[in-house]
């Protein structure tokens, strides 16, 4: 509604800031434990349907990483006196997912060739050279990269992108014409899901789905196959830390990232050991990437 109204986008912003001062500004501090002087949230194992862990008092899962305002809550999160903090995390890890599962070749060769995927998929969607490539297409094509396999409507991506349904609808024809197996891979999906009951990650993780609905039989192989990842990466950097007897802390685990406190003297091998284990952490037909970043604080590390 809010290209209706100037009122509805005030109102929505209103509502955006009062969650962040809410939940964050005014919740976090009441948080810190006396005894520590930290904030302790509890990560549990088996409580989120993908496999993902998830977190609780507080629910550090949630801070927010759109928007400027909800971005600054991560400068209050800081390293050990006198430490950096070291985030690392894996680089459009579902999308990387996809191409294994479904082994589309045109998405395989994209990932392998290093090129920037969003403009790789423009480029085969609206037929062109990539080096042609405008902003405003790269954008929509990211849009579908990530819609599209998650079985986004040509409603949902019209209202996503801003345009037309009828072009949405065009963009999302366009894209299983470039991507075949990627159509292939959620048909598959949903036919395997209505078959056994359940859907399985590449590491053979089941998630059973008695309410069958496509979405999450598409959904759930991709983003528990990355919990599964993210923990193999966890337990063998907590291992390669330990074994070379590294003081630095492994603090947060949110999604894809894992954020770290670390002395500079121990930072060059941090940041080696940590971007090796994430990216061999499972063999995929296209290569894991992480990126990395250190800074005084969660914000200026990533």
């Amino acid at each position: 509604m809010s290209a209706k109204h100037p009122i509805v986008e005030k109102i929505l912003a209103y509502r955006g800031l009062k969650k962040l001062l809410s939940t964050y500004v005014e919740a976090l501090p009441r948080l810190v434990r006396p005894d520590t002087g930290h904030v302790h949230t509890s990560f549990n194992q088996a409580v989120t349907a993908t496999g993902r862990l998830s977190s609780s008092n507080p629910n550090l899962q949630n801070i927010p990483v759109r928007g400027e305002d909800g971005r600054e809550i991560r400068r209050a999160f800081v390293p050990e006196e006198g430490e950096v903090f070291f985030a690392a995390d894996y680089s459009q890890i579902e999308l990387r997912i996809m191409a294994h599962l479904s082994q589309d070749p045109a998405l395989i060769q994209a990932f392998n060739s290093g090129a920037d995927i969003h403009a790789a998929t423009a480029a085969r969607i609206f037929h062109k050279d990539i080096g042609d490539v405008t902003k405003d297409e790269r954008r929509k094509a990211k849009t579908a990269n990530f819609g599209i396999i998650y079985g986004i409507s040509a409603f949902g991506l019209a209202e996503r992108m801003g345009v037309g349904r009828q072009e949405a609808k065009e963009l999302i024809e366009n894209y299983f014409k470039t991507y075949p197996g990627v159509q292939a891979y959620i048909d598959r999906s949903i036919n395997v899901a209505r078959e056994q009951g359940y859907v399985e990650t590449s590491l053979g993780r089941r998630r059973y789905l008695p309410d069958i609905n496509s979405r999450n039989a598409v959904n759930a192989p991709i983003q528990g196959t990355a919990a599964d990842i993210m923990k193999i990466a966890m337990i063998r950097v907590d291992a390669r830390m330990r074994a070379e007897g590294l003081r630095a802390k492994m603090l947060l685990q949110v999604h894809d990232e894992l954020g770290f406190s670390v002395s500079p003297q121990e930072l060059p091998r941090l940041r080696q050991l940590v971007i090796e284990e994430m990216e061999r952490a499972f063999p995929m037909s296209v290569p894991l990437e992480a990126d990395c970043g250190e800074g005084k604080n969660w914000l200026e590390a990533h």
